[in-house]
């Protein structure tokens, strides 16, 4: 039997939406067929324009609200409906929350096949919580964000999400660029010079990034004197050279322009230096609620051994130090590493040792050199961790497995696979460190059966 899609493309039609995607988008179906539709929440009638038809499914576009969902909000953003940075913005924060807890609970139970309760941290005041933001520029000189699946900048203001000063330093870039006629980067041909300005921050400090297709700023001294002028938080104003035609925010070359190369940061009582190639989480209020979770669920003992695989600057690896005997931490990121052990020598921490490698590749060596962790922690990227280096972390028999994950397709997996190996998915707790948006990290623990 073929099956006829009741829709084609350029087609106006009336939907309710009745669920929202992993993705951030509302779900409607029109005779059983499945449109996914961006800026719409479950509950919204609304009139869309389909854009386009898949066997299975197709997307399409929102024209108007018909009936508002009880859970629709006005966007508090102007720059919602073009930007692409926020997808649940126009959602009321409590209804986020319960989203997010549903896409990990799905998640668990349509991949892996474990049905289990889920709960959820979310924040007091879910605004102004990103320490890292980056913004590119169009070849007119605009900066901006991403138009969503696309290269486009939307011209922006300033973001909700980041501190208010960035739309300051933004402005003030801006300011130099006409001023000295410094023109933007055209990635469609690959000239100009300012690709885009990254800027990281603590509570206090601000170091502002430019990266440029150049390796030289002309009038530099002019570009530090007006970003000084907008802050005494700036402390450092680097050059980063990208050269190269790839889509990487920065390149491997940094240029000390004025100030320090690095912030300062504190999280759980240790210090942290942080430079703008470190990895470090972006929200530090849900970072603390983050890492307490996981060394709530490690239950660590002072007689412990503990393993943290995807360790990053060692963030995990140092915390647990303090509770355990030893600590090791396992990244594949070489400066992620050499920041990892400058990192325990600031905290006179003596516990933790850091190996670079792939995970797959040094787990079965430590085992080897004989180290039993009874407690393993793996932070792995957004697709998860591979069947290698879980099977080298159930042969070690720790008590204890703590994953900590940025996606819940990949977390489901992994969960199914550790099961099937004998370990328990114990709990789980999702953690709202990206509000407004559809990301969501989660916690769990596995133990030995």
């Amino acid at each position: 039997m073929i099956f006829i899609i009741p829709v084609k493309k350029n087609e106006i039609c009336k939907v309710k939406i009745s669920a929202l995607s992993s993705s951030g988008s509302g779900i409607a179906k029109v005779s059983g067929y499945t449109l996914f539709i961006p800026q719409t929440v479950p509950g919204d009638e609304a009139e869309v324009l389909v854009l386009k038809t898949k066997t299975n499914y197709g997307y399409a576009k929102l024209k108007s609200i018909i009936a508002p969902s009880a859970h629709r909000i006005e966007s508090p953003c102007p720059h919602f409906e073009k930007c692409g940075g926020c997808q649940l913005m126009t959602a009321d924060y409590t209804f986020q929350l319960e989203q997010k807890r549903g896409f990990v609970k799905d998640a668990l139970l349509r991949i892996g096949g474990i049905d289990t309760e889920v709960d959820i941290l979310g924040m007091d005041r879910p605004f102004e919580y990103r320490n890292k933001m980056v913004f590119p520029f169009d070849k007119d000189g605009n900066w901006g964000f991403y138009r969503e699946r696309s290269h486009d900048v939307v011209p922006l203001s300033g973001c909700l999400l980041g501190d208010k000063l960035a739309g300051s330093i933004m402005n003030a870039v801006c300011d130099y660029m006409k001023k000295y006629g410094v023109s933007a980067y055209d990635e469609d041909v690959h000239n100009g010079i300012i690709r885009r300005v990254f800027i990281r921050n603590t509570e206090n400090e601000f170091i502002v990034v430019i990266s440029a297709n150049a390796d030289f700023l002309p009038r530099s001294g002019e570009l530090i004197n007006m970003l000084c002028s907008v802050s005494e938080k700036i402390a450092g104003i680097i050059l980063n050279v990208n050269k190269k035609k790839t889509n990487l925010v920065l390149g491997d070359k940094n240029l000390l322009l004025w100030g320090k190369g690095t912030l300062s940061a504190r999280l759980l009582g240790l210090n942290y230096e942080i430079s703008p190639e470190s990895f470090f989480q972006v929200n530090p209020v849900q970072t603390e609620k983050l890492y307490s979770l996981a060394l709530n669920f490690a239950d660590i003992k002072k007689d412990d051994s503990v393993l943290d695989i995807y360790c990053g600057i060692g963030t995990i690896t140092l915390s647990a130090s303090k509770s355990a005997k030893k600590a090791i931490g396992v990244e594949i990121v070489e400066k992620a590493i050499e920041n990892a052990k400058e990192n325990a020598k600031r905290n006179g921490i003596k516990n933790a040792e850091f190996y670079c490698g792939s995970a797959d590749d040094v787990v079965p060596k430590l085992l080897e050199n004989g180290f039993l962790p009874d407690v393993v922690i793996l932070d792995p990227p957004r697709k998860g961790s591979d069947e290698a280096t879980l099977s080298a972390i159930v042969k070690s028999s720790p008590k204890r497995i703590v994953y900590v994950s940025c996606n819940p397709a990949t977390l489901a997996r992994d969960a199914k696979f550790l099961e099937q190996l004998g370990y328990k998915l114990k709990k789980a707790t999702a953690v709202d460190m990206f509000p407004h948006t559809s990301h969501v990290e989660t916690v769990a623990s596995f133990t030995k059966q």
